[in-house]
């Protein structure tokens, strides 16, 4: 068990990693319809049901992806790992599929797992990790 100076952590999991995008319906329609992922959620919330949370994740995922409309910064620029079993499958189904740039092809770099990149509309990037 790690603990800090204050004692030890009660986070246990990592479920839900959030990215800001310009457009949630056009973040919607990459994640779902190129990647092949699934909506997990989709609820309006807020003093007047203005603002949108709206969950992604990959069939049988734990964690999920939010997509969230920018509310301070400009969208993009964050970063997740998602993880596959075969690497160059999942590498050659994405090169195929139109609206999805690789950004990084698949690099072997010493110590590390078999991995490629992509970015979503908005400039947040996807690493596709091999596990073993």
């Amino acid at each position: 068990m790690i603990t800090s100076m204050h004692g030890p952590t009660t986070v246990s999991n990592i479920g839900v990693v959030m990215f800001t995008v310009a457009d949630q319906h056009a973040a919607l329609a990459f994640y779902t319809e190129k990647l092949g992922w699934e909506v997990r959620g989709d609820d309006a919330f807020g003093e007047n049901s203005e603002m949108r949370w709206l969950e992604v994740a990959p069939p049988g995922s734990t964690a999920r992806l939010s997509l969230n409309a920018p509310m301070r910064d400009e969208p993009g620029g964050g970063t997740i790992g998602v993880e596959t079993a075969d690497l160059d499958a999942e590498h050659e189904r994405l090169a195929a599929t139109d609206g999805v740039t690789i950004t990084n092809p698949p690099m072997e770099m010493g110590g590390a797992p078999k991995m490629f990149s992509i970015a979503d509309p908005d400039g947040n990037n996807i690493w596709v990790v091999q596990t073993s």
